[in-house]
This record gives structure tokens, C-alpha cells and sequence, in this order.
């Protein structure tokens, strides 16, 4: 795919930026400060997790969004258990050996979603290394389960790389998903350090793979800024992406889950993701959700609809308009 050249080499940074002198601690700025989550529809889907014994990467991955989202009653599920096989430097999700595949979870996913009257549902899962398709049945079902209950629902999977396995990520993609999300995360030259287990060019061939497969759906990525890239190298994810013909974009800022947990290098300011948005939006993604608290999953009912202008035909607008929010209030 032909991408447009950006300049690669940028003016000085604006003003605000907060950087890292070395071996000195990064202070959060102010505008990554989050009201602590609480009110009736927060305390309803967490109650409705726990009954249903299920998971969400807002609560395993420290969301700052998970206040926000819950009140608008969307949520990320997290299937698969909540125990990762990798260990990602930056990842707050448990790593270890998890435990065994449940079958029956795409069943009680699907319920919450009737119960919850979602138009508009994520599914991600940890890395599941020790099952043969990595999980790829799971999301599958879990497809077809909300599909059976809920036929006017919009079903995005972020998925592992499953190691690169073609036949794994088919068993998804023949399940037809709206959106087959994959994140990028960091710069190539950071991947040794922030995630070890991952290869650059195997998330950049599962996401063509899987425009490839579904031509007619829609594909998202991520990148995840303040790990320790320069600017240019964020550009080149872009790019990279883009040759993937990736249709939608995020970009958010690292926190440090915890003291283990790989540092912050520094602090990119909104007019900076602003200007990252711009740059995206010229190299031709349909949607770019640029900001310090995007995360991958924060209003994605928003990005289906403004995305879905090119290559989604099965769906129409207004199904997609009042995502999450309810049917009919």
C-alpha cells in the first residue's frame, strides 16, 4: 500500500512537555488526573462481573478510564481467565500459568451483554501461549454466542498475535467480527525491552492478514507513547500501520502501573497527541483517537462510527450511533 512521506524530523517539542533527566523520576502532569470511579452504573457492571464470574481489562490493566466508561455502562471483557503467559514490562495483567479453558465463558459473556443491552461490545483476552490456537475458539465463540442472542450487536475482538499462527487467527476472522483490533504498543527497537514475547512485524502481518481474510471489515491498532521512543519512531509506527491498511488508530500515554513495571521516559502534552492526530489522519486513517487517557477500548463505540465510512458495509449508521448506551434508554 502506498503511504504519503511525512516529515520525520519535527520542530521542538511544545511547550509543557514533561521529560525524565536521567535516573530522576517523572511527575504525573495535571492532565492526567482522573476522578476516582463510583456511581450506580460502576457499581452495577461490577456487581454483574463478579456474578458472572467474568473478567475486565479495565480492572486487570488499571484503567484510568474505568470510571468513565462504567458510567456509561461500557466495558472491555477480558476472556480467557485473568492470567497472561507473557510478561510484559509495561503490563499491569498478572503473568503466570492460568488456568484451564473454560468453554461455557462465551456463554455467560453473551449474557451480560443481553442483560446489559450493549449495541456495541469489546473482547480482548491475556495471552494464552499454553492452548493450541492461543484462544482463538474463545473469541470465536463469544462472537457467535452474542450473535445468536444479540444479532444487531457490534462485536470488537482485540486479540493476541497467537504467535503469528494464520490457521488461529482465520478461526476468528470466519466468526466475522466488526472489528479485529491488534496493538502495535511501542517502537520496534523497544520490543526486546516492553514485550519480549511480541515481534514488530508479526502484529504488522496479523493486521494485513486480516484485512486480507475480511476486506469489507474493519481493522484497529495502538500505540502506546512514553516508554521510551522519539517521535520519529512513533511516526513510523504510524506508517507501518497504515501499510497494514489499518483502518483506525489509537494513541495514548504510558503510566507505570506499579514500581516494577518499566518507567516512564516522559510525558507527551495533549497538543502533542493533537499533532500526532493530525499526522495520522493525513497518512489516511479513518479515525484517530489521540489523546494522554486513550486507551485502546476509551469510546470505542465512537471510533466504530467514524471509522466505518470506508470498507463496513454490513452494518448501518445508526445501529452504531448509540453504542453502549442502550437501546432505547
Amino acid at each position: 500500500m502506498a503511504v504519503p512521506l511525512v516529515q520525520l524530523t519535527r520542530s521542538p517539542s511544545p511547550s509543557g512537555t514533561v521529560g525524565a533527566a536521567p535516573g530522576n523520576p517523572v511527575r504525573k502532569p495535571s492532565w492526567l488526573k482522573v476522578r476516582a470511579p463510583g456511581g450506580p452504573n460502576y457499581a452495577q457492571i461490577k456487581g454483574l462481573m463478579r456474578e458472572l464470574e467474568l473478567h475486565t481489562v479495565c480492572e486487570e490493566a488499571r484503567c484510568p478510564n474505568v470510571g468513565d466508561c462504567w458510567e456509561h455502562k461500557a466495558a472491555t471483557f477480558m476472556i480467557l481467565g485473568d492470567v497472561c503467559t507473557r510478561n510484559c514490562t509495561y503490563c499491569a495483567v498478572s503473568h503466570g500459568t492460568p488456568k484451564a479453558f473454560d468453554p461455557l465463558e462465551p456463554v455467560r459473556l453473551a449474557e451480560a451483554v443481553a442483560r446489559m443491552e450493549l449495541q456495541h461490545v469489546v473482547i480482548t483476552s491475556v495471552d494464552r501461549d499454553d492452548l493450541p490456537n492461543g484462544g482463538a475458539e474463545a473469541f470465536a465463540g463469544c462472537i457467535l454466542e452474542i450473535r445468536r442472542r444479540m444479532p444487531d450487536t457490534t462485536v470488537e475482538v482485540l486479540i493476541p498475535d497467537f504467535k503469528g499462527s494464520e490457521h488461529a487467527l482465520a478461526i476468528v476472522m470466519e466468526a466475522r467480527p466488526d472489528i479485529l483490533n491488534h496493538n502495535l504498543e511501542t517502537a520496534e527497537r523497544l520490543y526486546r525491552l516492553a514485550r519480549p514475547g511480541g515481534r514488530y512485524a508479526r502484529a504488522l502481518e496479523l493486521l494485513a492478514r486480516a484485512r486480507q481474510m475480511r476486506p469489507d471489515g474493519l481493522t484497529k491498532s495502538g500505540v502506546i507513547l512514553g516508554m521510551g521512543e522519539e517521535w520519529d519512531e512513533v511516526v513510523v509506527c504510524m506508517r507501518d500501520l497504515r501499510r497494514s491498511d489499518v483502518n483506525i488508530l489509537t494513541l495514548g500515554q504510558y503510566l507505570r502501573p506499579s514500581g516494577s513495571h518499566l518507567p516512564v521516559a516522559r510525558y507527551y502534552t495533549p497538543a502533542e497527541f493533537d499533532e500526532l492526530r493530525d499526522i495520522g489522519l493525513g497518512l489516511g486513517f479513518t479515525h484517530v483517537q489521540s489523546s494522554p487517557l486513550t486507551r485502546s477500548s476509551y469510546h470505542a463505540w465512537e471510533q466504530v462510527t467514524a471509522a466505518q465510512g470506508r470498507g463496513h458495509s454490513e452494518r448501518s449508521e445508526g445501529s452504531l450511533v448509540q453504542a453502549i448506551e442502550g437501546r432505547s434508554g
